[in-house]
C-alpha cells in the first residue's frame, strides 16, 4: 500500500478513536479498515424518509461515503455483529460482494446497508440476506451487479426500502417479494429484467413507491391487482413493453402523485376515473398508442398537477379546456398527436415554463403569439410543424416571454422575415427556424442574442451576405458563461431522433447552420472568432471566394460543410488542425490543388471532395504529380463573384 494511503488510514482510525465524524474524511484514500467495535457508519440520503419513519435517525452515526477508498468491501465490516448502519456509497469500491464467512451463522444487527454508486460487480449475493433479518434499508443501486433478484431478501420482516437501480440484473421479479409486508420503496429500474409483474407482488400492500423503468417488462396492468396498492404514491413503469389499457380502477389510488407509463405499447382511451387521483402531480404517458378524446379526463380536479406529457400518441379533437384550470401546471407537452383548432386564450392563465405543441394542425399563429405573450416564466417553446403556410408574427410589441431559452419553430413553411421581437430574447440559447420559407437578409441585431449558441435557419430563402454581426454572438465565441446556467428543462427534449433526449440545453452542440438558402458573397474571415463552434454548415448557398484561413482556428469543429457553393482556391493546409472533425464536405465547388494529407481530412470518402475537378490527392481518383504542382494555383481575390454560367 502506498505511504499516503497508510497515513490516510491511520488518521482515519485516530479520528474514530476520538469519536469524530467521518465527514471530515471525504478525501480519505486506500483500502477500507476493519470495523471498530460499537461504531455506527451511516449516510443514506435516499433512505432519509424511511430511516426517519423507522426510528433510525436517532442513532449516533459516522460516515464513510463520498471517499476515495478502493478495493473490496471487507467481509469483517459487512458482517460485523456491532454495526447497525453501514454506508460506503459514492466511493471507488469494487470487486465481489462476498457471501458471509462460515464463522457467521447468527442473525446480524445490520439495519441499513448502502453500497450504492460504487463499482461492485459479479453476481448479486443470495445467501447473505438470510442472515440480515433485521435489514430495513438496502441500497445497492448504481453498480454492475449481475444475476437475479434473490427471493431471500424478504426474510427480513422489517425491510422497508429496496433499491437495485442501475445494475445489470436479469430474469423476472420474484413472486416471493410479495411477502415483503413492510416494503414501502421498491426500485429496480435500468436493469435487464423481463417477464410480467407477478400477481403476488401486489400482496405487498405497504408499497408507496414502485419504480421499474427501463427494463424489458411486459404484460397488462391488472385492474384487480393495482387497487391492492392503495398506499401507492409513485408508479413508474416507463420504458418497458407494457401493453393494454390503463385500468379504470386506477382512480381508487387516492394517494397517487406520480404516474409514469411513457415509452410502452399501451393503447386505448384514458379512463375518466383518472380524475379521481386528485393528488397527481406528474402524468407521463408519452410515446404510446393512447387515443380518443383527452377530455374524458376532467383535469380541473387535478389541482396539484405540475407536469403533463402525452407526446406521440393518437389523441384527437381539441385540447380540453379543463387543462387550463390546473393552476400549478408548469410543463405541458401535447406534441405529435392529432389536436386541431386555435390555441385557447385560457392557456395564458397558466404559469408554464415548458410548452410543446409540435406536429398538430393548430392554426392562427398570430393569435397564438399574442396568447403566449402573457407567459412570464416560459423558457421552452416548441411549436414546430404547426401553423403551416402562415406568416411569421411581425408585431414588434410582442415582448412577454423574455425568459425564453429554447424556441423551436421549424418545419412549418412560415413566410415573412425574422421578426424584431426575437431581438428581445436576451436569454435565448437555442433558435430553430429550419424548413420554413422565410426571406430577406439576416438582420444586424442578431448579435443582441447574447446567450445564443445554437442557430439553425437552414432551408429557407434568406438572401444577402452573411453579416459580420453574426460573428459577434458572445456564446459562439466563448460559451463559458453558459455553464453557469445549464438551462435545465422541465421535460426531456428530443433532438434529431426520438431516442436521443436532453435534460439540459447546454448538452446541445454549438451550431451555426445557414445551409440551403440564397446567401451570397464571401465567408467572412471573422468566422475564426467563433472558437467554440462544433458544427458549421454553410452548404447550398451562393458563396464565393476562398475558404478563409481563419476557419482553421475553429479547433472544436466536429462538422464542417461548405458544399454546393462557388468557393475557389486551395484547401488551407491548416485544416489538418481540426482533429475532432467527424463530418466534412466541400463537394461541388471550384476548389483546386492538393487535399492536405494529414489530420482528419485523409479519413473522409471521395464524396466529400466530388465536383471539384481541379482537386488532387491520395484519396482521390485524380492524384497529384510527384512535384505536387500539376496544377497552377491562382488564389482569386475574395471580392470577385463567380462565373454564373454554372448553375447555382
Amino acid at each position: 500500500m502506498h505511504s499516503t494511503a497508510l497515513v490516510g488510514l491511520r488518521l482515519f482510525l485516530l479520528l474514530l478513536s476520538f469519536g469524530l465524524s467521518c465527514r471530515l474524511m471525504h478525501r480519505a484514500r486506500g483500502a477500507l479498515p476493519p470495523p471498530v467495535p460499537h461504531w455506527v457508519i451511516s449516510r443514506c440520503r435516499p433512505c432519509h424518509v424511511v430511516e426517519k419513519r423507522h426510528g433510525l435517525l436517532r442513532m449516533g452515526r459516522h460516515n464513510l461515503s463520498h471517499n476515495s477508498f478502493s478495493g473490496g468491501l471487507p467481509p469483517e465490516l459487512m458482517y460485523s455483529r456491532s454495526i447497525v448502519v453501514l454506508d460506503v456509497s459514492f466511493s471507488r469500491l469494487s470487486g465481489v460482494l462476498h457471501e458471509p464467512p462460515s464463522s457467521v451463522t447468527t442473525t446480524l444487527t445490520l439495519q441499513v446497508l448502502n453500497i450504492s454508486s460504487n463499482q461492485f460487480g459479479a453476481e448479486f449475493p443470495s445467501y447473505t440476506w438470510k442472515l440480515m433479518r433485521n435489514l430495513v434499508v438496502l441500497n445497492a443501486s448504481n453498480n454492475s451487479f449481475t444475476g437475479h433478484i434473490p427471493p431471500s431478501l424478504c426474510l427480513s420482516s422489517s425491510l422497508a426500502m429496496l433499491d437495485l437501480c442501475y445494475n445489470q440484473l436479469s430474469g423476472g421479479i420474484p413472486a416471493a417479494l410479495g411477502d415483503c409486508s413492510t416494503l414501502e420503496v421498491f426500485k429496480v429500474g435500468h436493469n435487464n429484467l423481463s417477464g410480467t409483474l407477478p400477481a403476488e407482488l401486489f400482496h405487498a400492500t405497504s408499497l408507496e413507491h414502485l419504480s421499474f423503468p427501463n427494463n424489458g417488462l411486459q404484460g397488462e396492468l391488472d385492474g384487480a391487482n393495482i387497487v391492492k396498492l392503495s398506499n401507492l404514491v409513485t408508479l413508474d413503469l416507463r420504458e418497458n413493453k407494457f401493453s393494454g389499457k390503463i385500468p379504470g380502477s386506477i382512480g381508487q389510488l387516492k394517494r397517487l402523485e406520480e404516474l409514469y407509463l411513457g415509452n410502452n405499447n399501451m393503447s386505448g382511451e384514458l379512463p375518466s376515473t383518472l380524475s379521481n387521483c386528485t393528488r397527481l402531480m406528474v402524468i407521463d404517458l408519452k410515446i404510446n398508442n393512447f387515443s380518443g378524446d383527452l377530455g374524458r379526463v376532467n383535469f380541473s380536479t387535478l389541482q396539484n398537477l405540475t407536469h403533463l406529457d402525452i407526446l406521440r400518441n393518437n389523441f384527437s379533437g381539441i385540447v380540453p379546456e379543463s387543462i387550463y384550470s390546473c393552476s400549478n401546471l408548469i410543463a405541458l407537452r401535447v406534441s405529435l398527436n392529432h389536436f386541431h383548432g386555435e390555441i385557447s386564450p385560457r392557456i395564458g392563465n397558466l404559469h408554464l415554463s415548458f410548452l410543446s405543441l409540435a406536429r398538430n394542425p393548430f392554426t392562427n399563429i398570430t393569435k397564438a403569439f399574442h396568447v403566449f405573450n402573457s407567459f412570464r416564466n416560459i423558457t421552452t417553446l416548441i411549436i414546430a410543424e404547426n401553423f403551416v403556410n402562415e406568416m411569421m408574427p411581425q408585431d414588434e410589441t410582442l415582448d412577454g416571454f423574455r425568459n425564453l431559452q429554447y424556441i423551436h419553430m421549424a418545419d412549418s413553411a412560415l413566410t415573412g422575415h425574422l421578426p424584431v421581437w426575437l431581438s428581445k430574447l436576451r436569454n435565448l440559447k437555442v433558435l430553430k427556424l429550419s424548413n420554413n420559407r422565410l426571406t430577406g437578409p439576416m438582420p444586424g441585431w442578431i448579435n443582441s442574442l447574447h446567450s445564443l449558441f445554437y442557430l439553425d435557419v437552414s432551408n429557407n430563402s434568406f438572401t444577402g451576405q452573411i453579416p459580420i454581426t453574426l460573428m459577434e454572438i458572445p456564446m459562439l465565441k466563448d460559451n463559458t458563461a453558459a455553464y453557469l446556467d445549464p438551462g435545465q428543462v422541465e421535460l426531456p427534449l428530443f433532438w434529431r431522433n426520438i431516442s436521443r433526449q436532453y435534460h439540459f440545453l447546454t448538452a446541445f452542440p454549438t451550431l451555426l447552420n445557414l445551409s440551403i438558402n440564397n446567401f451570397t458573397g464571401v465567408i467572412p474571415p471573422e468566422i475564426g472568432q467563433l472558437k467554440v463552434l462544433s458544427e458549421l454548415d454553410f452548404s447550398s448557398n451562393k458563396l464565393y471566394g476562398v475558404i478563409p484561413l481563419s476557419v482553421c482556428n475553429l479547433t472544436k469543429l466536429e462538422v464542417l460543410d461548405l458544399s454546393n457553393n462557388h468557393l475557389r482556391g486551395v484547401i488551407p493546409a491548416a485544416l489538418e488542425r481540426l482533429h475532432f472533425l467527424s463530418a466534412f464536405n466541400i463537394s461541388n465547388n471550384d476548389l483546386e490543388g492538393p487535399v492536405p494529407a494529414g489530420g482528419q481530412l485523409s479519413t473522409f470518402p471521395d464524396s466529400s471532395f466530388d465536383g471539384n475537378p481541379k482537386l488532387c490527392g491520395t484519396m482521390l481518383v485524380h492524384r497529384c504529380s510527384s512535384t505536387g504542382a500539376d496544377v497552377v494555383y491562382k488564389i482569386p481575390p475574395e471580392d470577385i463573384p463567380p462565373d454564373h454560367s454554372r448553375s447555382a
